[in-house]
């Protein structure tokens, strides 16, 4: 059986061309040009003001939280459920990371949870739109507007999810989204900070260029201690390639889902990426969730996947539950990650493998009856 990765890129000759063009040309003068390009285009996309290509979404997290003034003493408010890459840059600024449980439908961070949390220290909320689906961000951002506090969004996995017709990362304080190799859209390692706030925006710029102010006119001048976050030419280049292909990729990506769904929520017991009416799933990742009681675990959907020839990519542990942190009472963040696995999705990925797919978690099911 040939073997079914969990995700790839999908690639086309244009951003061939653009990075060839960037390669033989994209020095002196023009070393920033598909850069811009790439950042003006984006930001459009996304319906924001402003937009700073970066080295990686973790990147744009810290040098948008640096830009807050967040550090020492300060707490941020996140989900259990994240990828250490989102809870990085709290730790790296010296700020505390207070984790808060999941909503069982969405999987995002539970608004009810994040009120309790709140203290005088809290000076960011950060919602991750997992997966592809959204957080509540009515809600959250009624939370943060009444305590005065940002609103950060971690966007990395849910470029094209659209929020009551606002993609997300437009709405918050500023939103962060990841490029690397196996988002929708890549630039091999990447990511974007984008923001409608032109100070913070200035502020982001200045860090972002090793603390040179951009109205510095003194040749190796920092007005400040910066980052070197930077995308290279040649990547944005890839970038803007796969951005002006941005409807068809996320097109195939819900495609994918839909057809997961339609084979597998039939069977009682299962739920997977949610969808409101009021919004879009960007479909980054099709994920199953399996209740409780039909007693299917992620070590169980490991075994059969690898002897399948399929790769198995699971649901993320919670945060408090690794060595560094102390632990957090967030029951479904505990869970669902027991019980959950994503599953397969990118461009060629044929009716066929989905069938492949689905039918490792039909056997494993009827195993269990």
């Amino acid at each position: 059986m040939t073997r079914i990765f969990y995700t790839k890129p999908s690639r086309s000759e244009l951003e061939v061309e653009f990075a060839q063009d960037a390669a033989r040309n994209g020095w002196g003068a023009s070393c920033y040009d598909y850069i811009h390009k790439f950042e003006k285009e984006f930001a459009t996309y996304v319906g924001c003001k402003y937009a700073i290509a970066t080295s990686s979404c973790t990147g744009a997290l810290e040098m948008g939280m640096a830009a807050l003034g967040i550090g020492r003493s300060d707490q941020v408010i996140l989900a259990d459920t994240n990828w250490i890459a989102t809870v990085a840059p709290v730790m790296h600024l010296g700020a505390s990371p207070i984790f808060v449980d999941i909503l069982k439908d969405t999987w995002c961070i539970d608004p009810q949870e994040v009120a309790t949390k709140i203290t005088k220290s809290t000076k960011a909320i950060i919602a991750t739109h997992i997966y592809g689906n959204l957080c509540d961000m009515n809600q959250l951002r009624d939370i943060a507007k009444s305590h005065d506090i940002s609103l950060i969004e971690d966007s990395a996995e849910s470029l094209g999810a659209i929020h009551q017709g606002r993609h997300v990362g437009s709405i918050g304080t500023f939103g962060a989204f990841s490029f690397h190799g196996t988002k929708t859209i890549t630039t091999g390692e990447g990511g974007m900070f984008v923001t409608n706030d032109e100070s913070l925006f200035d502020k982001v710029t200045t860090l972002s260029n090793h603390g040179r102010s951009a109205t510095q006119e003194k040749q190796f001048w920092a007005d400040i201690i910066g980052y070197k976050f930077k995308m290279s030419n040649i990547q944005a280049a890839i970038g803007l390639g796969q951005l002006r292909r941005i409807d068809e990729i996320t097109k195939r990506k819900q495609d994918i889902l839909r057809a997961y769904k339609n084979r597998l929520l039939v069977r009682p017991g299962l739920s997977m990426n949610s969808e409101p009416e009021d919004c879009v799933n960007g479909a980054w990742m099709p994920t199953v969730v399996f209740e409780e009681s039909l007693g299917i675990t992620r070590e169980m959907l490991i075994g059969a996947f690898k002897d399948a020839n399929i790769d198995a990519r699971v649901f993320f542990y919670p945060l408090s539950t690794q060595p560094m942190f102390a632990p957090a009472q967030t029951p479904n963040s505990h869970s669902i990650c027991r019980r959950a696995i994503n599953l397969p999705s990118y461009h060629d990925l044929t009716d066929k493998d989905i069938d492949r797919v689905c039918s490792v978690i039909i056997s494993l099911l009827k195993a269990k009856k």
